[in-house]
Protein backbone atom coordinates (compact mmCIF):
# COMPACT_ATOMS: atom_id res chain seq x y z
CA UNK A 1 0.00 0.00 0.00
CA UNK A 2 3.44 2.01 -0.10
CA UNK A 3 4.95 4.04 2.88
CA UNK A 4 3.50 4.30 5.79
CA UNK A 5 6.01 6.37 7.72
CA UNK A 6 6.29 6.20 11.94
CA UNK A 7 5.29 2.93 12.83
CA UNK A 8 3.85 4.72 16.24
CA UNK A 9 0.86 3.85 16.61
CA UNK A 10 -1.69 6.08 18.45
CA UNK A 11 -4.42 6.20 21.00
CA UNK A 12 -7.23 3.97 19.55
CA UNK A 13 -10.50 6.20 19.18
CA UNK A 14 -14.05 4.11 19.02
CA UNK A 15 -17.35 5.71 17.82
CA UNK A 16 -20.75 4.69 17.38
CA UNK A 17 -22.38 3.79 14.59
CA UNK A 18 -25.55 5.08 13.27
CA UNK A 19 -27.15 2.09 14.55
CA UNK A 20 -25.32 1.85 17.70
CA UNK A 21 -22.29 -0.66 16.49
CA UNK A 22 -18.84 0.50 17.89
CA UNK A 23 -16.05 1.44 15.17
CA UNK A 24 -12.64 1.18 16.55
CA UNK A 25 -9.89 3.33 14.52
CA UNK A 26 -5.94 3.24 14.92
CA UNK A 27 -4.18 6.04 13.23
CA UNK A 28 -0.47 6.22 12.40
CA UNK A 29 1.59 9.50 12.87
CA UNK A 30 3.28 10.34 9.35
CA UNK A 31 0.58 7.90 7.53
CA UNK A 32 0.37 8.69 4.10
CA UNK A 33 -1.46 7.10 0.99
CA UNK A 34 0.41 6.94 -2.38
CA UNK A 35 -1.30 9.91 -4.72
CA UNK A 36 -2.15 7.06 -6.87
CA UNK A 37 -4.67 5.27 -4.79
CA UNK A 38 -5.80 8.88 -2.99
CA UNK A 39 -6.95 9.75 -6.76
CA UNK A 40 -8.27 6.53 -7.60
CA UNK A 41 -10.45 6.19 -4.34
CA UNK A 42 -11.55 10.11 -5.17
CA UNK A 43 -9.82 11.24 -1.37
CA UNK A 44 -9.13 14.87 -1.79
CA UNK A 45 -7.10 15.18 1.52
CA UNK A 46 -4.12 13.21 2.57
CA UNK A 47 -3.99 11.76 6.11
CA UNK A 48 -7.65 10.20 5.70
CA UNK A 49 -8.48 6.76 6.19
CA UNK A 50 -11.87 5.69 4.66
CA UNK A 51 -13.55 2.20 5.41
CA UNK A 52 -16.84 1.66 2.87
CA UNK A 53 -19.09 -1.57 3.25
CA UNK A 54 -19.29 -3.46 0.33
CA UNK A 55 -22.67 -2.41 -2.33
CA UNK A 56 -24.47 -5.83 -3.41
CA UNK A 57 -27.10 -4.40 -5.54
CA UNK A 58 -30.29 -6.66 -5.40
CA UNK A 59 -31.92 -7.15 -9.32
CA UNK A 60 -35.00 -5.05 -10.00
CA UNK A 61 -37.69 -8.00 -10.30
CA UNK A 62 -39.83 -7.76 -13.32
CA UNK A 63 -43.49 -8.04 -13.62
CA UNK A 64 -43.03 -10.41 -16.46
CA UNK A 65 -46.59 -11.21 -17.51
CA UNK A 66 -48.43 -8.09 -16.03
CA UNK A 67 -49.93 -10.20 -13.42
CA UNK A 68 -48.87 -7.91 -10.75
CA UNK A 69 -50.77 -4.85 -12.86
CA UNK A 70 -54.05 -7.39 -13.52
CA UNK A 71 -54.20 -7.93 -9.60
CA UNK A 72 -53.80 -3.99 -9.01
CA UNK A 73 -56.89 -3.78 -11.57
CA UNK A 74 -58.95 -6.06 -9.31
CA UNK A 75 -57.97 -4.33 -6.28
CA UNK A 76 -59.85 -1.29 -8.30
CA UNK A 77 -63.03 -3.50 -8.51
CA UNK A 78 -62.68 -4.94 -5.52
CA UNK A 79 -63.12 -1.69 -3.32
CA UNK A 80 -65.59 0.16 -5.41
CA UNK A 81 -67.86 -3.27 -6.31
CA UNK A 82 -69.91 -3.58 -3.59
CA UNK A 83 -70.81 -0.35 -3.23
CA UNK A 84 -71.82 -0.16 -6.76
CA UNK A 85 -73.66 -3.35 -6.55
CA UNK A 86 -76.17 -1.42 -3.99
CA UNK A 87 -76.95 1.42 -6.27
CA UNK A 88 -76.80 -0.68 -10.21
CA UNK A 89 -80.08 -2.48 -8.70
CA UNK A 90 -81.96 0.89 -8.97
CA UNK A 91 -84.60 -0.46 -10.89
CA UNK A 92 -85.33 -2.98 -7.54
CA UNK A 93 -84.81 -0.11 -5.56
CA UNK A 94 -87.23 2.01 -6.80
CA UNK A 95 -89.61 -1.04 -6.86
CA UNK A 96 -89.35 -2.06 -3.30
CA UNK A 97 -89.04 1.50 -1.62
CA UNK A 98 -91.56 2.86 -4.23
CA UNK A 99 -91.68 7.15 -4.01
CA UNK A 100 -88.19 7.41 -1.69
CA UNK A 101 -85.12 8.86 -2.35
CA UNK A 102 -83.30 6.18 -1.35
CA UNK A 103 -80.56 6.59 -4.25
CA UNK A 104 -80.01 9.88 -2.65
CA UNK A 105 -79.70 8.75 0.99
CA UNK A 106 -77.19 5.68 -0.21
CA UNK A 107 -74.66 8.03 -1.81
CA UNK A 108 -74.81 10.20 0.52
CA UNK A 109 -74.58 7.74 3.62
CA UNK A 110 -71.72 6.16 1.81
CA UNK A 111 -70.09 9.49 1.40
CA UNK A 112 -70.17 10.73 5.28
CA UNK A 113 -69.28 7.22 6.38
CA UNK A 114 -65.97 7.21 3.54
CA UNK A 115 -65.14 10.53 4.76
CA UNK A 116 -64.77 9.72 8.10
CA UNK A 117 -63.14 6.48 7.29
CA UNK A 118 -60.67 7.99 4.79
CA UNK A 119 -59.31 10.39 7.58
CA UNK A 120 -58.96 7.69 10.18
CA UNK A 121 -57.02 6.12 7.76
CA UNK A 122 -54.84 8.81 7.20
CA UNK A 123 -54.36 9.47 10.86
CA UNK A 124 -53.38 5.03 11.46
CA UNK A 125 -51.53 5.16 8.50
CA UNK A 126 -48.28 5.44 10.67
CA UNK A 127 -49.64 3.11 13.28
CA UNK A 128 -51.49 0.08 11.42
CA UNK A 129 -49.82 -2.19 8.90
CA UNK A 130 -50.93 -1.69 5.29
CA UNK A 131 -52.02 -5.34 4.75
CA UNK A 132 -54.00 -5.72 7.87
CA UNK A 133 -56.08 -2.36 6.90
CA UNK A 134 -56.50 -3.76 3.46
CA UNK A 135 -57.66 -7.37 5.17
CA UNK A 136 -60.22 -5.09 7.62
CA UNK A 137 -61.58 -3.37 4.84
CA UNK A 138 -62.16 -6.53 2.32
CA UNK A 139 -64.08 -8.60 5.13
CA UNK A 140 -66.19 -4.81 6.56
CA UNK A 141 -67.25 -4.86 2.82
CA UNK A 142 -68.06 -8.20 2.09
CA UNK A 143 -70.16 -8.79 5.32
CA UNK A 144 -72.88 -6.77 4.60
CA UNK A 145 -73.05 -8.21 1.27
CA UNK A 146 -74.00 -11.14 2.45
CA UNK A 147 -76.35 -10.08 5.33
CA UNK A 148 -78.71 -8.06 3.03
CA UNK A 149 -78.77 -10.12 -0.25
CA UNK A 150 -79.71 -13.56 1.61
CA UNK A 151 -81.45 -11.59 4.58
CA UNK A 152 -83.25 -9.03 3.10
CA UNK A 153 -84.05 -9.91 -0.65
CA UNK A 154 -83.97 -13.41 -0.59
CA UNK A 155 -85.71 -14.45 2.88
CA UNK A 156 -87.17 -10.98 3.51
CA UNK A 157 -87.22 -11.08 7.18
CA UNK A 158 -87.79 -6.99 7.24
CA UNK A 159 -90.74 -5.40 6.73
CA UNK A 160 -90.21 -2.35 4.35
CA UNK A 161 -89.60 0.37 6.65
CA UNK A 162 -86.75 -1.48 8.27
CA UNK A 163 -85.26 -2.97 5.09
CA UNK A 164 -84.73 0.93 4.42
CA UNK A 165 -82.94 1.32 7.37
CA UNK A 166 -80.94 -2.25 7.15
CA UNK A 167 -79.86 -1.17 3.58
CA UNK A 168 -78.48 2.12 4.76
CA UNK A 169 -76.43 0.82 7.24
CA UNK A 170 -74.96 -1.95 5.11
CA UNK A 171 -74.01 1.05 3.00
CA UNK A 172 -72.59 2.85 6.06
CA UNK A 173 -70.69 -0.18 6.75
CA UNK A 174 -69.61 -1.15 3.04
CA UNK A 175 -68.58 2.33 3.35
CA UNK A 176 -66.04 2.08 6.21
CA UNK A 177 -64.78 -0.91 4.55
CA UNK A 178 -64.13 -0.14 0.84
CA UNK A 179 -62.84 3.34 1.91
CA UNK A 180 -60.14 1.47 4.17
CA UNK A 181 -59.26 -0.51 1.25
CA UNK A 182 -59.02 2.12 -1.44
CA UNK A 183 -56.87 5.08 0.47
CA UNK A 184 -54.76 1.91 1.99
CA UNK A 185 -54.39 0.78 -1.87
CA UNK A 186 -53.16 4.13 -3.19
CA UNK A 187 -50.85 4.33 -0.48
CA UNK A 188 -49.71 0.76 -1.45
CA UNK A 189 -49.76 1.67 -4.93
CA UNK A 190 -48.20 4.91 -4.79
CA UNK A 191 -44.82 2.66 -3.61
CA UNK A 192 -45.07 0.87 -6.69
CA UNK A 193 -44.33 1.96 -10.59
CA UNK A 194 -46.65 4.83 -11.34
CA UNK A 195 -48.70 2.26 -13.72
CA UNK A 196 -50.29 0.22 -10.88
CA UNK A 197 -51.91 3.87 -9.60
CA UNK A 198 -53.63 3.74 -12.94
CA UNK A 199 -54.55 -0.30 -12.51
CA UNK A 200 -56.32 0.72 -9.35
CA UNK A 201 -57.96 3.11 -10.88
CA UNK A 202 -58.58 1.38 -14.09
CA UNK A 203 -60.18 -0.89 -11.72
CA UNK A 204 -62.32 1.46 -10.18
CA UNK A 205 -63.79 1.82 -13.05
CA UNK A 206 -64.21 -1.81 -14.17
CA UNK A 207 -66.10 -2.69 -10.93
CA UNK A 208 -68.77 0.08 -12.43
CA UNK A 209 -68.89 -1.52 -16.33
CA UNK A 210 -68.90 -5.52 -14.62
CA UNK A 211 -71.66 -4.80 -12.79
CA UNK A 212 -74.31 -2.30 -15.06
CA UNK A 213 -73.48 -5.77 -17.24
CA UNK A 214 -74.42 -7.73 -14.67
CA UNK A 215 -77.40 -5.75 -13.73
CA UNK A 216 -78.64 -5.80 -17.96
CA UNK A 217 -78.01 -9.50 -18.46
CA UNK A 218 -79.88 -10.75 -14.85
CA UNK A 219 -82.93 -8.35 -15.65
CA UNK A 220 -83.00 -9.47 -19.15
CA UNK A 221 -82.60 -13.32 -18.42
CA UNK A 222 -84.56 -12.96 -15.56
CA UNK A 223 -87.86 -11.51 -15.44
CA UNK A 224 -88.78 -11.92 -11.27
CA UNK A 225 -87.44 -9.11 -9.89
CA UNK A 226 -86.62 -10.30 -6.43
CA UNK A 227 -84.71 -13.78 -8.36
CA UNK A 228 -82.68 -11.46 -10.61
CA UNK A 229 -81.58 -9.46 -7.82
CA UNK A 230 -80.54 -12.03 -5.57
CA UNK A 231 -78.69 -13.81 -8.40
CA UNK A 232 -77.05 -10.40 -9.58
CA UNK A 233 -75.55 -10.25 -5.32
CA UNK A 234 -74.42 -13.51 -5.14
CA UNK A 235 -72.58 -12.35 -8.76
CA UNK A 236 -70.97 -9.79 -6.94
CA UNK A 237 -69.93 -11.40 -3.70
CA UNK A 238 -68.11 -14.02 -5.86
CA UNK A 239 -66.15 -11.47 -7.76
CA UNK A 240 -65.51 -9.84 -4.56
CA UNK A 241 -64.47 -13.00 -2.59
CA UNK A 242 -62.23 -13.15 -5.90
CA UNK A 243 -60.31 -9.66 -5.32
CA UNK A 244 -59.42 -10.79 -2.02
CA UNK A 245 -58.07 -13.91 -2.16
CA UNK A 246 -55.72 -12.27 -5.33
CA UNK A 247 -54.38 -10.06 -3.33
CA UNK A 248 -53.55 -12.66 -0.62
CA UNK A 249 -51.35 -13.99 -2.84
CA UNK A 250 -49.60 -10.86 -4.89
CA UNK A 251 -48.65 -9.55 -1.42
CA UNK A 252 -46.14 -11.89 -1.39
CA UNK A 253 -44.52 -11.97 -4.66
CA UNK A 254 -41.14 -10.67 -4.59
CA UNK A 255 -42.18 -7.78 -6.68
CA UNK A 256 -44.14 -6.01 -4.66
CA UNK A 257 -41.77 -6.71 -1.30
CA UNK A 258 -38.98 -5.00 -3.34
CA UNK A 259 -40.74 -2.15 -3.83
CA UNK A 260 -42.62 -1.83 -0.76
CA UNK A 261 -39.02 -1.95 1.47
CA UNK A 262 -37.41 0.45 -1.70
CA UNK A 263 -40.08 3.05 -0.46
CA UNK A 264 -39.88 2.06 3.22
CA UNK A 265 -36.37 2.43 3.87
CA UNK A 266 -35.21 4.64 1.28
CA UNK A 267 -32.41 3.77 -1.69
CA UNK A 268 -29.36 3.22 0.28
CA UNK A 269 -31.15 0.45 1.79
CA UNK A 270 -32.23 -1.58 -0.51
CA UNK A 271 -28.72 -1.96 -2.49
CA UNK A 272 -27.65 -4.57 -0.33
CA UNK A 273 -28.19 -2.95 2.65
CA UNK A 274 -30.63 -5.12 4.73
CA UNK A 275 -30.58 -3.12 7.92
CA UNK A 276 -32.02 0.83 8.57
CA UNK A 277 -28.85 2.68 8.72
CA UNK A 278 -26.01 -0.40 7.63
CA UNK A 279 -24.89 1.31 4.83
CA UNK A 280 -22.55 4.41 6.01
CA UNK A 281 -18.46 5.44 5.50
CA UNK A 282 -16.38 6.34 8.23
CA UNK A 283 -13.07 8.73 7.66
CA UNK A 284 -10.68 9.26 10.21
CA UNK A 285 -8.44 12.65 9.95
CA UNK A 286 -5.28 12.12 11.78
CA UNK A 287 -4.49 15.63 11.76
CA UNK A 288 -7.62 16.42 14.06
CA UNK A 289 -8.13 12.95 15.59
CA UNK A 290 -11.74 13.22 14.33
CA UNK A 291 -13.80 10.36 13.38
CA UNK A 292 -16.65 11.50 10.93
CA UNK A 293 -19.73 9.14 9.58
CA UNK A 294 -21.61 10.08 6.36
CA UNK A 295 -24.64 11.62 8.37
CA UNK A 296 -22.98 13.53 11.32
CA UNK A 297 -19.28 14.05 13.01
CA UNK A 298 -18.75 12.21 16.10
CA UNK A 299 -15.76 12.37 18.67
CA UNK A 300 -15.85 10.02 21.21
CA UNK A 301 -13.35 9.18 24.22
CA UNK A 302 -11.88 5.50 24.58
CA UNK A 303 -13.14 5.50 28.42
CA UNK A 304 -16.87 5.84 27.08
CA UNK A 305 -16.58 2.10 25.29
CA UNK A 306 -14.75 0.48 28.10
CA UNK A 307 -13.34 -2.95 26.85
CA UNK A 308 -15.84 -3.44 23.70
CA UNK A 309 -13.76 -3.05 21.18
CA UNK A 310 -10.38 -4.74 21.01
CA UNK A 311 -7.26 -3.98 18.67
CA UNK A 312 -7.07 -6.42 16.01
CA UNK A 313 -3.30 -6.26 15.89
CA UNK A 314 -1.22 -4.83 12.63
CA UNK A 315 -1.40 -1.66 10.86
CA UNK A 316 -5.04 -2.14 10.26
CA UNK A 317 -8.34 0.06 10.67
CA UNK A 318 -10.76 -2.03 12.55
CA UNK A 319 -14.41 -2.53 12.61
CA UNK A 320 -16.32 -4.20 15.69
CA UNK A 321 -19.94 -5.41 15.45
CA UNK A 322 -21.58 -5.26 18.65
CA UNK A 323 -25.45 -6.76 18.50
CA UNK A 324 -28.14 -4.18 17.97
CA UNK A 325 -30.69 -3.84 21.12
CA UNK A 326 -34.26 -4.16 20.26
CA UNK A 327 -35.93 -1.02 20.30
CA UNK A 328 -39.57 -0.36 21.42
CA UNK A 329 -41.21 0.99 18.85
CA UNK A 330 -42.97 4.24 19.74
CA UNK A 331 -46.06 5.90 18.09
CA UNK A 332 -45.55 9.06 16.45
CA UNK A 333 -46.49 11.99 17.96
CA UNK A 334 -49.46 13.83 16.72
CA UNK A 335 -47.39 17.19 16.28
CA UNK A 336 -45.26 14.72 14.01
CA UNK A 337 -48.13 13.45 11.63
CA UNK A 338 -49.38 16.72 11.57
CA UNK A 339 -46.19 17.86 10.29
CA UNK A 340 -45.72 15.23 7.59
CA UNK A 341 -48.68 15.63 5.89
CA UNK A 342 -47.85 19.30 5.50
CA UNK A 343 -45.09 18.87 4.14
CA UNK A 344 -46.65 16.64 1.61
CA UNK A 345 -49.45 18.50 0.97
CA UNK A 346 -47.62 21.69 0.37
CA UNK A 347 -45.76 19.57 -2.80
CA UNK A 348 -49.31 18.03 -4.11
CA UNK A 349 -51.69 21.17 -3.20
CA UNK A 350 -53.08 21.26 -7.17
CA UNK A 351 -53.20 17.99 -7.36
CA UNK A 352 -55.48 17.50 -4.28
CA UNK A 353 -57.50 20.08 -5.30
CA UNK A 354 -58.17 19.17 -8.74
CA UNK A 355 -59.10 15.61 -8.22
CA UNK A 356 -60.99 16.81 -5.52
CA UNK A 357 -63.16 19.16 -7.62
CA UNK A 358 -63.67 16.64 -10.33
CA UNK A 359 -65.52 14.30 -7.84
CA UNK A 360 -67.26 17.11 -6.24
CA UNK A 361 -68.66 17.88 -10.14
CA UNK A 362 -69.70 13.51 -10.79
CA UNK A 363 -70.99 13.72 -7.52
CA UNK A 364 -73.43 16.31 -8.04
CA UNK A 365 -74.71 14.47 -10.82
CA UNK A 366 -74.27 10.74 -10.42
CA UNK A 367 -75.66 8.34 -9.43
CA UNK A 368 -78.59 10.53 -7.58
CA UNK A 369 -79.75 13.04 -10.69
CA UNK A 370 -78.66 10.23 -13.46
CA UNK A 371 -81.03 7.84 -11.09
CA UNK A 372 -83.88 9.66 -11.44
CA UNK A 373 -84.11 10.49 -15.34
CA UNK A 374 -87.08 8.62 -16.57
CA UNK A 375 -88.51 7.98 -19.53
CA UNK A 376 -92.26 7.25 -20.82
CA UNK A 377 -91.09 4.39 -23.34
CA UNK A 378 -87.67 2.97 -21.81
CA UNK A 379 -89.31 3.08 -18.18
CA UNK A 380 -86.87 2.47 -15.59
CA UNK A 381 -84.24 0.78 -18.61
CA UNK A 382 -83.44 4.74 -18.91
CA UNK A 383 -81.11 5.13 -15.35
CA UNK A 384 -80.00 1.85 -16.40
CA UNK A 385 -78.40 2.77 -19.42
CA UNK A 386 -77.32 6.37 -18.62
CA UNK A 387 -75.34 4.50 -16.15
CA UNK A 388 -74.01 1.58 -17.95
CA UNK A 389 -72.75 4.36 -20.13
CA UNK A 390 -71.25 6.25 -17.59
CA UNK A 391 -69.44 3.57 -16.09
CA UNK A 392 -67.76 2.11 -19.72
CA UNK A 393 -66.99 5.90 -20.87
CA UNK A 394 -65.29 6.41 -17.31
CA UNK A 395 -63.47 3.05 -17.78
CA UNK A 396 -62.35 4.03 -21.50
CA UNK A 397 -60.84 7.93 -19.70
CA UNK A 398 -59.12 5.58 -16.91
CA UNK A 399 -57.49 3.60 -19.44
CA UNK A 400 -56.56 6.83 -21.73
CA UNK A 401 -55.04 8.32 -18.53
CA UNK A 402 -52.15 5.35 -18.79
CA UNK A 403 -51.05 7.43 -21.89
CA UNK A 404 -47.64 9.32 -20.52
CA UNK A 405 -48.07 13.21 -20.57
CA UNK A 406 -46.51 15.07 -17.73
CA UNK A 407 -49.69 17.28 -16.86
CA UNK A 408 -48.40 20.42 -15.10
CA UNK A 409 -50.71 20.57 -11.71
CA UNK A 410 -52.23 24.04 -12.37
CA UNK A 411 -53.61 23.48 -15.89
CA UNK A 412 -54.90 19.93 -14.35
CA UNK A 413 -57.04 22.17 -12.22
CA UNK A 414 -57.91 24.67 -14.63
CA UNK A 415 -59.71 21.54 -17.03
CA UNK A 416 -60.96 19.91 -14.05
CA UNK A 417 -62.96 23.23 -12.94
CA UNK A 418 -64.33 22.73 -17.00
CA UNK A 419 -66.28 20.19 -16.26
CA UNK A 420 -68.86 22.28 -14.19
CA UNK A 421 -70.59 23.36 -17.49
CA UNK A 422 -72.38 19.19 -17.60
CA UNK A 423 -74.40 20.18 -14.25
CA UNK A 424 -76.39 23.11 -15.94
CA UNK A 425 -76.76 20.31 -18.66
CA UNK A 426 -77.92 17.77 -16.66
CA UNK A 427 -80.05 19.88 -15.07
CA UNK A 428 -82.02 20.75 -18.13
CA UNK A 429 -82.73 17.22 -18.62
CA UNK A 430 -85.13 17.05 -15.75
CA UNK A 431 -85.80 20.36 -15.57
CA UNK A 432 -88.81 22.11 -15.22
CA UNK A 433 -90.37 19.28 -14.16
CA UNK A 434 -92.91 17.80 -16.32
CA UNK A 435 -91.32 18.99 -19.58
CA UNK A 436 -87.43 19.42 -19.23
CA UNK A 437 -85.75 21.24 -21.68
CA UNK A 438 -84.01 18.63 -22.79
CA UNK A 439 -86.21 15.31 -22.87
CA UNK A 440 -85.33 13.46 -25.87
CA UNK A 441 -83.33 9.87 -23.49
CA UNK A 442 -80.17 10.80 -25.62
CA UNK A 443 -79.31 14.03 -24.25
CA UNK A 444 -78.73 12.42 -20.82
CA UNK A 445 -76.99 9.15 -22.85
CA UNK A 446 -74.30 11.93 -24.83
CA UNK A 447 -73.97 14.15 -21.16
CA UNK A 448 -73.01 10.76 -19.36
CA UNK A 449 -70.76 9.62 -22.24
CA UNK A 450 -68.94 12.82 -21.95
CA UNK A 451 -69.09 13.19 -18.49
CA UNK A 452 -67.87 9.13 -18.05
CA UNK A 453 -64.60 10.01 -20.29
CA UNK A 454 -63.94 13.21 -18.45
CA UNK A 455 -64.42 11.99 -14.88
CA UNK A 456 -62.22 8.53 -15.74
CA UNK A 457 -58.87 11.12 -17.35
CA UNK A 458 -59.07 13.89 -14.81
CA UNK A 459 -59.86 11.34 -11.69
CA UNK A 460 -56.88 9.11 -12.57
CA UNK A 461 -54.33 11.65 -13.75
CA UNK A 462 -53.80 13.54 -10.46
CA UNK A 463 -53.25 10.46 -8.70
CA UNK A 464 -50.76 8.96 -11.07
CA UNK A 465 -48.96 12.55 -10.90
CA UNK A 466 -48.66 13.19 -7.39
CA UNK A 467 -46.89 9.97 -5.72
CA UNK A 468 -44.14 10.79 -8.25
CA UNK A 469 -43.63 14.37 -6.75
CA UNK A 470 -42.37 13.38 -3.34
CA UNK A 471 -39.75 10.98 -1.93
CA UNK A 472 -40.23 7.51 -2.15
CA UNK A 473 -40.40 7.41 1.73
CA UNK A 474 -43.47 9.98 1.32
CA UNK A 475 -45.36 7.89 -1.61
CA UNK A 476 -47.36 6.04 0.62
CA UNK A 477 -48.77 8.80 2.74
CA UNK A 478 -49.08 11.04 -0.53
CA UNK A 479 -51.41 8.53 -1.87
CA UNK A 480 -53.22 8.45 1.47
CA UNK A 481 -53.53 12.33 1.32
CA UNK A 482 -54.97 12.29 -2.26
CA UNK A 483 -57.40 10.38 -1.16
CA UNK A 484 -58.46 12.25 1.73
CA UNK A 485 -58.80 14.99 -1.10
CA UNK A 486 -60.86 12.67 -3.40
CA UNK A 487 -63.24 11.92 -0.36
CA UNK A 488 -63.81 15.33 0.55
CA UNK A 489 -64.81 16.11 -3.48
CA UNK A 490 -67.21 13.01 -3.09
CA UNK A 491 -68.83 14.68 0.06
CA UNK A 492 -69.37 18.17 -1.22
CA UNK A 493 -70.93 16.65 -4.19
CA UNK A 494 -73.24 14.12 -2.81
CA UNK A 495 -74.32 16.89 -0.58
CA UNK A 496 -75.10 19.45 -3.37
CA UNK A 497 -76.77 16.56 -4.95
CA UNK A 498 -78.83 15.94 -2.00
CA UNK A 499 -79.53 19.35 -1.26
CA UNK A 500 -81.22 19.90 -5.27
CA UNK A 501 -83.06 16.64 -5.23
CA UNK A 502 -84.77 17.87 -2.01
CA UNK A 503 -85.72 21.32 -3.94
CA UNK A 504 -86.60 19.44 -7.09
CA UNK A 505 -89.29 17.13 -5.06
CA UNK A 506 -90.75 19.88 -2.89
CA UNK A 507 -91.94 21.97 -5.82
CA UNK A 508 -92.99 18.63 -8.24
CA UNK A 509 -95.64 17.43 -5.54
CA UNK A 510 -98.42 19.22 -7.30
CA UNK A 511 -97.70 17.30 -10.59
CA UNK A 512 -96.48 13.99 -9.47
CA UNK A 513 -98.41 12.01 -12.15
CA UNK A 514 -96.69 14.25 -14.75
CA UNK A 515 -93.08 13.77 -12.81
CA UNK A 516 -92.77 9.90 -13.80
CA UNK A 517 -92.63 10.69 -16.94
CA UNK A 518 -88.88 12.59 -16.64
CA UNK A 519 -87.73 11.99 -12.99
CA UNK A 520 -89.38 10.03 -10.43
CA UNK A 521 -90.07 11.38 -7.03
Amino acid sequence: MGSVGAERRKQATPVLTPEGNVVMSFSFESYQLEEEECQAKDIPDKGVLTFTEPALEEPVPDDRYHGIYFAMLLAGVGFLLPYNSFITDVDYLHWKFRGTSIVFDMSLTYILVALVAVILNNALVERLSLHTRITVGYLFALGPLLFVSICDVWLEQFTTKQAYVVNLVAVGVVAFGCTVQQSSFYGYTGMLPKRYTQGVMTGESTAGVLISLSRIFTKLLIKNEKKNTIIFFFLSISMELMCFVLHLLVRRTRFVQYYTKLSRHGNDEMKGHTDPGAGYRVHHDVSTEEVRLDNGTVNASPSEFGTEAEFAGGNTYVRFDVPKQKIKRSWPRIRDMILHRYVVARVIWTYMLSIAVTYFITLCLFPGLESEIHNATLEEWLPILIMAIFNMSDFVGKILAALPYDWKGSRLLLFSCIRVVFIPLFVMCVYPVGRPALSHPAWPCVFSLLMGISNGYFGSVPMILAAGKVVPEQRELAGNTMTVSYMTGLMLGSAVAYFAYNIIANGSSPHTDALHNSTSG
